[in-house]
This record gives C-alpha cells, sequence and structure tokens, in this order.
C-alpha cells in the first residue's frame, strides 16, 4: 500500500514520502507541528485513500496506556453477581477491548490513529512500547495472548507539549510538518473553498501571513483558523475591498477574533496598529 495524496488533502512531497517510508518500515509515523496543520487529518485521508478502516484513540491527560488495550469492569461483575446474573461465569463479559485491541483484531489492514500523545502522562508512551514494537499483548484475566491479525498503520500526533522518551522515538518514523508556504496554503485554501474569488484569496493571505509575522504573538493563527476565517468573509459577504490597504499595518483585520484567539495578542495587534497610525501622522 502507498500514499499518494488525496483531493480533500494537500500533502507536500516530504510528508507523502515520510507516509510511504512508515508503512514500508511497518513503524509508526510520529507526526508533530503546529496546532492546525493537519496532522489528525492526515490520518483520516490516508485511511480513506487507501480504502481502510480507521480507528481513533484521542489522549487526554488522564488516558493510561492499558485503556489502548483492554479495562477491565470489575465494577459491573460485582454488581451482576449480586444480582444472581449468569454472565458472571464468564469474565470475557467484562472485558472491554481498546482500540489497540480492535485494531489488532480485524481482518484487513487498518489505520490507527493515537492523536495527541502527549497529553497523556509521561510514561504513557513507555508503557505501550513492547505492543507497538510486537504488535501483541496477554490478557492476563482470560490468560490470551491477542496477535494482531494484520499490522496497523500507525499514526502518532503530538503537538510537542512534553518530550517524549528516546525509547518511544527509536521505535517511530519522525516527520514534521513545517508551516505551509502561502503557495502551499492557497492550494489547501483551494480545496476546502474552490469557488472562492482569486483577489479575495489574495488579500486574505496577505492579510494573514501578515498577522502571524507580527512579532510577539503568543498563539499564531493555525491554518484551521484561517479556514475558519474565510468561511466567515463569504458568509458576511465582505468583499476584497474590505481587506486591502496601502499599509495594512493601519487596518484591523474584519472578524479578526478567529484569527486571534487571546486577548494579550488581540491587545498586541491593537497597540501595533495604533502606534503605526500614530506614526504616519
Amino acid at each position: 500500500m502507498r500514499f499518494a495524496g488525496s483531493n480533500e488533502y494537500v500533502a507536500t512531497d516530504d510528508l507523502t514520502l515520510a507516509v510511504n517510508a512508515a508503512i514500508t518500515l511497518e513503524r509508526p509515523l510520529l507526526i508533530k507541528g503546529e496546532p492546525g496543520t493537519g496532522k489528525t487529518m492526515l490520518a483520516v485521508q490516508v485511511a480513506k485513500s487507501l480504502g481502510v478502516p480507521l480507528l481513533e484513540w484521542h489522549v487526554k491527560s488522564t488516558t493510561k496506556a492499558q485503556q489502548g488495550l483492554y479495562e477491565y469492569d470489575a465494577v459491573s461483575r460485582l454488581r451482576d453477581s449480586q444480582l444472581g446474573d449468569p454472565r458472571v461465569q464468564d469474565i470475557s463479559n467484562y472485558i472491554i477491548k481498546g482500540m489497540l485491541w480492535q485494531a489488532f483484531s480485524l481482518d484487513a489492514p487498518c489505520v490507527l490513529l493515537i492523536d495527541e500523545v502527549d497529553k497523556a502522562d509521561i510514561e504513557f508512551p513507555n508503557d505501550l512500547l513492547r505492543e507497538i514494537d510486537r504488535m501483541e499483548f496477554y490478557v492476563y484475566e482470560t490468560r490470551e495472548l491477542i496477535k494482531a491479525k494484520h499490522r496497523p498503520i500507525v499514526f502518532i500526533t503530538s503537538n510537542n507539549e512534553k518530550e517524549l522518551p528516546d525509547a518511544f522515538l527509536r521505535r517511530c518514523f519522525f516527520h514534521y510538518i513545517r508551516f505551509p508556504e502561502k503557495d502551499t496554503m492557497e492550494k489547501i485554501v483551494q480545496v476546502h473553498f474552490p469557488d472562492l474569488k482569486k483577489n479575495l484569496l489574495r488579500e486574505a493571505l496577505d492579510v494573514f501571513f501578515e498577522v502571524r509575522d507580527v512579532p510577539g504573538l503568543k498563539k499564531k493563527p493555525s491554518t484551521s483558523e484561517l479556514l475558519d476565517w474565510l468561511k466567515l468573509l463569504l458568509a458576511e459577504d465582505i468583499p476584497a475591498e474590505a481587506l486591502r490597504s496601502k499599509d495594512r499595518k493601519t487596518i484591523i483585520p474584519p472578524l479578526h477574533g478567529a484569527l486571534l484567539k487571546n486577548e494579550q495578542d488581540v491587545h498586541l495587534f491593537e497597540r501595533l496598529v495604533f502606534m503605526t497610525r500614530a506614526k504616519n501622522t
């Protein structure tokens, strides 16, 4: 199986190469990059492009590695035993299969997404080393060894909130999604808004990248926020002329709340505009 991109996702050549390298090596593909650069959507589009099922495990701060394998619901079994339910005789009735178990059990290859692995405890990646490496794990309650029928294509995303252990990194193929340049961003926008007028697209991209270039921003606007902003510009029927200015730093973009997501950045941008206006008068 080889990934060759899709009509719904603009994948650069180096990203496509990374996906296929991970498939060839049978290693998890560890994807890092700014939030909103399409890390999660990559797994979705690879699964769709290859025509295989997608299983998604979205990691939270409370997530434990064991939950990806299975969980034993002892509380339900105790309650059923008190009620005289005959199901208590078979402990497998109280084993809840995790995403890894589900992926291992499929009769065909699949894409398994472990999303935002860095949200969990630092021991989370280490606790999955053996299972991801050997594609098997042991269920102590039922005394059975679960082996993958087919090795899933594993995507692991990280926002770089925590450093990942070296032993975990050694088992992955790594790729960092760089923030798209203007020409690549134009292609991404055209996928989502194929009928967008060229003059509005040009002006919007100019404003967007100039906002990103403002020094000192706590959070730079991402690709997904650009798409939200364009959706609002179209919904409000804001013309390209409203974005055009001889000196863009003297205007605040309309609906800028889609691009700037905290008060510090809004105030910083407003101060920059005020200072530029004062300088020009």
